[in-house]
């Protein structure tokens, strides 16, 4: 079957041999499509990125809780360029596909190789696709973001996020690795708001009003403190006695802060309690008062046992 086109047969009309019009029209035309091809690989590779980016901004924009979270705009990032970047890879390849058609090249055997390769990979690979389909879901959710503090099995502040992995830094400088796919459950300290919970532990023979209110009013200070003014959302809350113990008796408050400002505001409250339950006198818990009748003299003899003869 002849598939030649126009400028063959305008080369044999001009003389040529079968095999230098074939030659002539490979080198001339071959080319363009071939440049054709990529380049309008590479104009639909960028339209496309461009709406994915569009599309996930505008339907952050459409979400009101999406809208106000701090960290909006970096998650719609992160996932813009992932998912752009995607489309690019699959346009690039359908272009590659043809460009090896454009030069003559047999796709069908290529094409079931990479199949039977990519079953192989598939079976190979399940638990790298599994870390990406959960990275994928972390970031559409917004379960956490970069500098959040939470709890994955590891405990640490994100440092990264990628579609396979979280890196997390402890709290004593360790790097945690979590594969995505690993991860089953989540606790985020960090999101939207957090809290300050302080438990102050006093002996039983303190006069518990008298150490509420003294709490009370230190965590009123604090609040209207105009460096500390900006941390905390809601007035503070004593919430009374917590828990009774051998060791005494807890009386629990709590602060609603801003994000990651729960750990601060509690240091900053414990050390501010510290102090004005000093200067009421209130004794910390398991200091012991030794009470004595009189000078006990270590050489005398221990009393006598008492008659029992009546």
């Amino acid at each position: 079957m002849d598939d030649h086109g126009y400028l063959y047969d305008l080369l044999r009309e001009l003389g040529l041999s079968d095999f230098a019009a074939e030659t002539g029209e490979f080198l001339l035309v071959r080319p363009f499509k071939i440049v054709l091809i990529l380049v309008v690989a590479i104009v639909v590779a960028r339209m496309a990125a461009r709406a994915v980016r569009r599309f996930l901004r505008t339907a952050h924009a459409r979400s009101p809780l999406r809208a106000t979270s701090q960290r909006a705009q970096q998650r719609a990032a992160t996932l813009g360029d992932v998912l752009a970047g995607l489309a690019r890879t699959v346009i690039y390849a359908v272009a590659g596909l043809v460009v090896l058609d454009e030069l003559g090249l047999n796709l069908a055997p290529l094409l079931a190789g990479a199949g039977i390769a990519g079953i192989a990979v598939g079976f190979g690979a399940q638990s790298l696709v599994k870390d990406f389909l959960s990275g994928f879901f972390i970031l559409v959710e917004d379960q956490y973001g970069v500098g959040d503090v939470v709890d994955v099995g590891a405990t640490g502040t994100v440092e990264e996020i990628t579609m396979r992995v979280t890196r997390l830094r402890s709290v004593d400088g360790t790097v945690w690795f979590v594969p995505n796919g690993e991860i089953r459950q989540v606790g985020n300290t960090s999101m939207e708001w957090s809290r300050a919970v302080i438990d102050v532990l006093v002996p039983y023979d303190t006069d518990i009003p008298k150490v509420t209110a003294a709490i009370a009013e230190e965590a009123n200070r604090l609040a209207d403190d105009e460096q500390w003014r900006d941390e905390v959302l809601e007035p503070p809350e004593v919430w009374g006695v917590q828990a009774m113990s051998s060791e005494g008796i807890t009386i629990r408050m709590v602060i609603k802060t801003q994000p990651r400002q729960q750990y601060a505001v509690a240091r900053e409250m414990r050390t501010r309690i510290s102090t004005r339950l000093r200067q009421e006198g209130v004794r910390g818990p398991g200091q012991m008062v030794m009470v004595s009748a009189g000078p006990l003299d270590q050489g005398a003899p221990p009393p006598p046992p008492p008659d029992e003869s009546g």
